[in-house]
This record gives structure tokens, C-alpha cells and sequence, in this order.
């Protein structure tokens, strides 16, 4: 992928928001696979080896930059981060389209996600990104996009729309939630949660709390289940992360592989143990899904599949080998 082709890539708001709402969903097996990763005390088993095979071979240099970086914690090169900050706006949001004006929240947290795998946060690009993100949060504590992008926003992101709306806050609330500390823009170390950003995450929180159903469901795309459960859990709200987390366990079993690969790789960012049983179930169903090649299955086509993969590689990794 070149840096044309990447800056397109940054246009898909995110992996696939609109993978359905919260609900319950049939059981599922559990088929061998070659030893590798072991979740928990379920044979749930993932060849980690043949999904780093599979990045090596079909990623490009910045894709490789990552994985690397996610196996050993070994600095990314400046001019491969730099290629990954392309295309970032004036104002620190990063367009929905190509060449676009308008800085897009949804694009800016797919951005972050890379930047993320590559040890990037706290760089500049990224400093003013989180500063953009925290300056677009309306007084109810959520966000929305701008309206200009109305034509081009896919449902999960529509301006105007309450369940667009909830998506978007815990993104972007995931996003400050992680990055507070390490991006925080100017002042002294706050160890808060969020940092810097920690108001705004809190407010954030509030506003999903607010929403959320007595059962732990919420008015929203599937995705915005596992980042409002991560967003919660950094905030001590354990009861009502546990709830979203229950209503996320019935689903796994009709996950599409990049959906239980960015459920798990999101939880374990913000430090739920890989013990859980939710993040044991979703590392079966990455052994269910996992391809002969070694690669998952992206929603948005092929040319995702690496990101996809490199969600898994993060969610599989142990503790003592991922990084922060």
C-alpha cells in the first residue's frame, strides 16, 4: 500500500461499526487448531506464528512496523510513523475522505489505532489529535461529527444521528481514555484516568452510563458495546462495564473475526485480564475464524485484512510480551 492508497484507507471510518446491536445469539464449537496461544482454561487455541507469517508477507513496511513493535516493543522507524500521520488536517483531526478539509472523530480514532500499535501516542501528530478530539466534545459529554460530512459518513458515524452519537463517544472516550497519559498536551504528569483528558472522560462515561439499559444494553452499533465496557472499566465502574461485558459474551459466538479481534484487543488495552471469560470466548472464536494462511477475515474486504490480523496479534499476545 502506498502513501496514496493509505491516505484512501484512512477514508473507512473505522474497521465495520455497523456490525448489528447487542442480542442474544446461538452456541458454537470449538475446533482444534495448531498449539500456539492458549485463552485461559478453554482449549482455545490461535497460531499466533502463522498470523505474524501472514502480516510479514501481505503487510506493507508500516503494517510490518507494527507487528514488530507489538512482538517486541522495539521502536517503529520515525520515517514509517511519519508515513502513518500522513494526511492529517490543520485543525489535528484526520479527514473522512481523501484530500478532505474536515477533520472526521471516526477517522481520527482509526488513525490513533495504528499510531497506537506503533508506539506513536505521544508524538505530535497524535498530542493534536487528542487535543481535537477533546475540544469537539459537546456539553452533554458526547460527540458527534461535523455536520458538513453528512454525504459521505456512513450510518455508524451520520451527524445527527443518537446511535451514531453513542458510537462516537466511546470511541473517541476510548481513545482520550488510553492516550491521556502518555499524549497529554502541555502541564505536569496527571495521574488521573484519561490525564490530561480525564474531565473529559469522565464525562464522556456519564454519558454512556446515561444510556445504557438496566441489562447493560445500549442504543447503539455492536462496537460501541466492548469500547463503552473498556471506557467504564478504566473508570471503576466495574458493575456497569461487567453488564455490557454480559451482554457481549451471548454475541460472541456470531462475531465476524474483526469484530472479536477489536473486542479483545480493546479490553486488553485497558488492562481487563485475558483470564475474563469474555476475552477467553472471543479467543475461541478467533481459533474458529482463523484462515489456513494464517490471516482473519477484515469486514470491509481484503485490503483490511492485515489491520484485522494485527487486532488478533495484539489480543493474543501475553502480557509480558504486548506492549502498554
Amino acid at each position: 500500500m502506498d502513501q496514496a492508497d493509505r491516505s484512501v484507507a484512512a477514508r473507512v471510518l473505522t474497521d465495520r461499526a455497523g456490525s448489528g446491536r447487542a442480542g442474544t445469539a446461538p452456541t458454537s464449537t470449538d475446533p482444534p487448531r495448531r498449539n500456539r496461544v492458549y485463552a485461559g482454561s478453554v482449549s482455545a487455541v490461535v497460531d499466533l506464528d502463522a498470523a505474524i507469517g501472514f502480516v510479514v508477507a501481505r503487510g506493507d513496511a508500516v503494517e510490518r512496523a507494527r507487528l514488530s513493535r507489538l512482538r517486541t516493543g522495539a521502536p517503529a522507524p520515525v520515517e514509517l510513523i511519519e508515513r502513518a500521520e500522513f494526511g492529517q488536517a490543520p485543525d489535528g483531526g484526520w479527514p473522512a475522505t481523501l484530500d478532505g478539509p474536515i477533520g472526521s472523530v471516526d477517522a481520527t480514532c482509526f488513525r490513533l489505532a495504528e499510531l497506537d500499535d506503533l508506539g506513536a501516542l505521544g508524538r505530535p501528530a497524535a498530542r493534536h489529535a487528542l487535543d481535537w478530539l477533546a475540544t469537539r466534545q459537546s456539553a452533554d459529554g458526547g460527540w458527534e461529527e461535523d455536520p458538513a460530512l453528512a454525504e459521505v459518513a456512513p450510518d455508524w458515524a451520520r451527524p445527527g444521528d443518537p446511535e451514531a452519537g453513542f458510537y462516537l463517544t466511546a470511541n473517541a472516550g476510548f481513545w482520550l481514555t488510553v492516550a491521556g497519559l502518555d499524549a497529554r498536551s502541555a502541564g505536569p504528569l496527571d495521574h488521573r484516568v484519561g490525564g490530561a483528558y480525564a474531565g473529559v472522560v469522565h464525562a464522556a462515561a456519564q454519558a454512556v452510563v446515561e444510556r445504557l439499559g438496566p441489562d447493560g444494553s445500549w442504543p447503539s452499533f455492536l462496537p460501541a458495546g466492548w469500547l463503552s465496557a473498556a471506557v467504564l472499566h478504566r473508570q471503576g465502574r466495574y458493575d456497569e462495564s461487567a453488564r455490557i461485558q454480559a451482554v457481549l459474551a451471548e454475541r460472541i459466538p456470531e462475531l465476524s473475526p474483526a469484530d472479536a479481534a477489536w473486542l479483545a484487543a480493546t479490553l486488553r488495552r485497558v488492562g481487563v485480564g485475558e483470564e475474563q471469560w469474555l476475552l477467553v470466548s472471543a479467543r475461541r472464536r478467533l481459533t474458529e475464524t482463523q484462515r489456513s494462511d494464517g490471516g482473519w477475515d477484515s469486514d470491509d474486504g481484503h485490503q483490511f485484512d492485515v489491520h484485522t490480523t494485527l487486532r488478533a496479534v495484539r489480543a493474543c499476545l501475553t502480557p509480558s510480551t504486548a506492549p502498554d
